[in-house]
C-alpha cells in the first residue's frame, strides 16, 4: 500500500493553487531565458519571481541546503546542476528543475528547451520523445490502485521505442509534505510491480533521457551535478501528478 500520509482536502487545494503557480514561473521563465544571460543571472530572477508570487524556494531551506533557487543543467547535465557563471550560447540544451513551497506544501516540476532557437534533428528528438513519456507515465495512471510499475512501464516502453539513454538512477518520488516522500517513481518497470498509489497520493514524475549511455556521472567539486558519463545530451521533464478515483490530475500545468 502507499507509504504517503493521508492529505486534507485543503492541503490538496493548496498544492493546486501552488502547482498553478509553479506552472506560471516557469512559463514565465521559458520567454525569460535568452542567449548571452549567465545562469546565475537566471538563478537571481528565478529567486525574485518565486518571492513575488508568495512562495518560498525549497532548494534554499535547511531541507535541501542547495547552493541556488533552481536546477540549471546545460547540455550534458542532466539535473540538481548549481547555478554558475556560464553564459548560456545559442543551441545550448537547458533543463530548469524547480520546487517551491506554497502554504506549507510543496509541488515540484521540470522543462527542457533550447536557447534561442527552436530544437531540430536529434536534439528535438530527445526533447519531444522525453516529454511524450511523462504523458505517458501519466496517462498510465488509472486511479486507485496504479502501481509505480505501471508508470514506470509507460515511461520506459517510450523512451526505448525512441532509442534514448534511460536515467535508471534517477527516479520520480512523493511530494507535497516534503520535497521527497515515499514512494520512489523509477522511469522503467514492470506492469503490477511496485508501491500501489492510492486515491490523494501526490507524486512527481521525471523522466530523464539521453542521446547516448544510461550511465552518470556526479561532479565531484559541487556534489551536485548529475551528467552523462559518455558527454551525450540529456533532458528531463517533469510534473506533480494528484492520484484521483480514475485517473491523475497534474497539479503544475496551466
Amino acid at each position: 500500500m502507499s507509504s504517503q500520509p493521508r492529505k486534507t482536502p485543503q492541503q490538496i487545494n493548496t498544492m493546486r493553487e501552488g502547482g498553478r503557480v509553479l506552472a506560471q514561473l516557469l512559463a514565465d521563465l521559458k520567454v525569460y531565458v535568452r542567449p548571452g544571460m549567465t545562469e546565475r543571472e537566471i538563478d537571481e530572477w528565478v529567486g525574485r519571481e518565486i518571492t513575488a508570487r508568495g512562495a518560498i524556494a525549497t532548494y534554499k531551506t535547511s531541507e535541501v541546503n542547495f547552493p541556488g533557487n533552481i536546477c540549471i543543467s546545460v547540455n550534458e547535465q542532466i539535473v540538481h546542476s548549481v547555478p554558475s557563471d556560464y553564459t548560456l550560447e545559442v543551441g545550448d540544451i537547458v533543463s530548469f528543475d524547480l520546487v517551491i513551497e506554497y502554504k506549507k506544501m510543496k509541488t515540484d516540476a521540470a522543462f527542457t528547451m533550447v536557447v534561442g532557437e527552436e530544437p531540430r534533428g536529434a536534439v528535438k528528438h530527445l526533447l519531444q520523445t522525453t516529454e511524450r513519456s511523462l504523458y505517458a507515465g501519466i496517462d498510465a495512471i488509472k486511479g486507485g490502485g496504479t502501481r509505480t510499475g505501471d508508470i514506470g512501464a509507460a515511461v520506459e516502453e517510450v523512451l526505448k521505442g525512441g532509442k534514448l539513454g534511460i536515467m535508471r538512477e534517477l527516479v520520480g518520488h512523493g511530494v507535497g509534505l516534503e520535497m521527497h516522500m515515499p514512494p520512489e517513481v523509477p522511469n522503467y518497470g514492470r506492469k503490477g510491480t511496485g508501491t500501489v498509489l492510492e486515491v490523494g497520493d501526490t507524486i512527481a514524475i521525471e523522466p530523464m533521457a539521453s542521446l547516448g549511455s544510461e550511465k552518470i556521472v556526479i561532479d565531484q567539486e559541487d556534489g551536485w551535478t548529475y551528467s552523462t558519463r559518455d558527454g551525450s545530451l540529456a533532458a528531463h521533464f517533469e510534473h506533480t501528478v494528484l492520484i484521483t478515483e480514475d485517473g491523475a490530475e497534474i497539479l503544475t500545468q496551466l
